[in-house]
């Protein structure tokens, strides 16, 4: 390449360059925010259900429908608070928060009296302080408050067990930071509710705290990324009104089901949130990762959770932001330069990915946001520049490369990954490991009364209530049996309690099942039960099949086919153990004998067992 040619094309990179930093540092959001904002939360709201793991510690008592339709409208008297209290102390919570203002003396000064004693007695209850600010600060950056609202001091005057609730949100709305700690009238600092909560649990050298000194928040000896507000991007481990299942949603209890409670609940060692769980009191807010609304407990919760973990999103500093512009940029110039046509959309598509995958390594590993959009449209825009320059350059050989371009085709990986990977063998090997049969009773009939897109739809609804209970418990899917399911638990990997996961499993089957046989009976006129049968013992577990054609992970023996036999024998709604079963978790589960049954196979009767329930 000549002299001019490395100038021209040197010069138009670094335009190009030039102008990405400048769309990234032209106001504080970048001139396309619009883009880089939304992609942010887009990553934020597509966790999977693996990183979206909530802390079974964190509990929430819903002031709901149910809770207003039997205590009466709000206000309530503020004995029912204490009534509530000490029953979650009983049931040995490690931290609440009631995130209700009660900034009033109760008209009925008992009332006032009965909270107070509670709070005076327990320590770890946390009450709300709301922070009311004016529509405008004097200076940007200023926290200055309009009026704030404690708790009323007929309920307490402990400083100790008061922590702010305020949520603030972004331009477009979004609640995406929580402050960690406000300054109140005379300057000095609130903890965030979800602070205080947190530090009820955290290790003294874990606990969040603000130097004074320096005025930075930290969590032990690791500095907060708080900006000038304050504030910490908060973690989502759940969505909005999440239900709880085998891996997502924190467990939540309505406050009149607790208030009614008969003894204690599990709750040793939890930390409890009490708050509204209902739109029309207006404690709900937009959040980055779903266009559903979320209650404002729920947002304390994931926030508790962000400080438990310490797992904080932060954003690249504008240097660091522009460095890597300049980098993308300096790499592109000279790769775009010395490479055409197919080459070159290789290494834009490899380095567009790549950089891609940068971004998302370090999102997933450091919670940490570098530029994307910026970085990309350097990249993009000095590609399509060497497209041009070539294109000028090259005249005369335009139509070829066109057309290597257009009669472009990805390649097919398969021959590759068959000689690449690595062959999987017949065979396998001998271990303890126990079966669950699965099968749904009254099914056929049920079949002919339904149209067939109504039984697979149904079919699938019982089919996915066995594979989230096989997974709650470290199940294994073996394989679907028309309207059946077979399971194992302690293969591939062995877990020495597997015929109690097993049981545990079983019970979450029929528990779900009977749940959505009432919707199918309101719905269609007719319900069906499942029939389940669990062994123990040793089975050969390997892939079996064609080593050419197809191969199978599955187990084989004697225990499953006992297992199979004793789900051909259970009734509808019954869990059928073997001996072998019943030895290994009679302790654990309301079990009885149902005698011995012949079963095709088996020269003498087997004794078989009912399981009941959970003790």
């Amino acid at each position: 390449m000549g002299k001019m040619k490395w100038i021209q094309t040197l010069t138009a990179g670094l335009v190009l360059l030039a102008l990405s930093t400048y769309f990234y540092t032209v106001n504080s959001s970048g001139l396309f925010y619009f883009l880089e904002d939304p992609l942010q939360d887009n990553m934020r709201k597509a966790k999977s259900v693996e990183e979206r793991q909530p802390d079974d510690r964190i509990k929430i008592v819903k002031i709901d429908d149910k809770s207003l339709s039997a205590i009466g409208k709000f206000p309530w008297d503020r004995s029912t608070y204490a009534q509530l209290i000490e029953k979650l102390e009983e049931s040995g919570a490690a931290a609440i928060g009631i995130d209700v203002v009660l900034a009033e003396p109760s008209k009925n000064p008992a009332d006032d009296k009965a909270l107070a004693d509670v709070l005076a007695k327990y320590h770890n209850v946390i009450m709300p302080v709301q922070i009311n600010y004016p529509s405008k600060q004097q200076q940007a950056g200023d926290l200055i408050p309009e009026k704030v609202d404690y708790p009323t001091p007929t309920l307490t005057t402990n400083r100790q067990q008061m922590a702010h609730i305020n949520v603030f949100v972004d331009k477009d709305g979004k609640a995406r930071k929580l402050p960690v700690g406000l300054p109140d009238e005379t300057g000095t600092y609130i903890p965030a509710f979800s602070v205080a909560l947190a530090n009820l649990v955290l290790d003294n050298e874990d606990k969040v705290k603000r130097d004074g000194a320096t005025g930075q928040w930290k969590r032990g000896n690791v500095v907060l990324p708080t900006n000038d507000r304050n504030q910490v991007t908060t973690e989502f481990f759940t969505l909005p009104r999440q239900k709880v299942d085998a891996t997502t949603g924190y467990e939540m209890l309505s406050f009149i089901d607790v208030l009614n409670s008969k003894k204690p609940l599990p709750l040793q060692g939890s930390i409890v949130l009490v708050g509204p769980f209902v739109t029309a009191m207006q404690d709900e807010y937009p959040t980055p990762i779903s266009s559903v609304k979320m209650f404002g407990i729920e947002i304390h919760a994931n926030m508790i959770q962000t400080l438990l973990e310490s797992k904080f999103y932060k954003e690249t500093s504008k240097p660091v932001g522009i460095g890597i512009i300049v980098l993308v940029s300096l790499l592109a110039i000279f790769l775009f330069e010395r490479f055409k046509g197919r080459t070159a959309l290789f290494i834009f598509l490899g380095v567009f990915i790549a950089y891609g995958g940068i971004w998302l390594l370090l999102y997933t590993v450091g919670s940490i946001f570098a530029p994307l959009v910026y970085p990309q449209f350097a990249l993009g825009t000095i590609y399509i520049w060497s497209l041009v320059s070539h294109y000028i350059e090259e005249r005369k050989e335009r139509n070829r490369v066109t057309g290597i371009f257009g009669r472009f085709v990805s390649k097919s990986v398969v021959d590759e990954l068959l000689q690449s990977g690595e062959d999987v063998k017949l065979g396998g090997s001998r271990k303890d490991i126990s079966l669950i049969f699965v099968d749904i009773r009254g099914f056929t009939p049920m079949s002919e009364r339904l149209e067939p897109e109504q039984v697979i739809q149904v079919l699938n609804e019982y089919l996915d209530v066995c594979t989230k209970a096989i997974f709650k418990f470290n199940g294994t899917l073996d394989k679907f049996i028309g309207d059946g399911v077979m399971a194992m638990f302690g293969a591939p990997i062995a877990y020495d309690n597997h015929p109690e996961m097993a049981v545990r499993s079983a019970i979450e089957m029929k528990s779900q099942a009977n749940i959505l046989e009432q919707k199918l009976i309101e719905k269609y006129g007719i319900g069906v039960k499942f029939g389940l049968g669990i062994n123990s013992g040793p089975a050969v577990v390997g892939n079996i099949g064609s080593e050419d054609l197809r191969l199978d992970y599955t187990a084989i023996g004697d225990t499953v086919n006992l297992s199979a036999r004793l789900e051909a024998n259970a009734k509808p709604g019954q869990i059928l153990i073997s001996e072998q079963t019943y030895a290994r978790v009679k302790d654990l589960f309301v079990i009885e004998p149902i005698g011995e049954i012949k079963v095709k196979g088996k020269e003498k009767p087997v004794m078989v067992y009912e399981v009941m329930g959970n003790l």
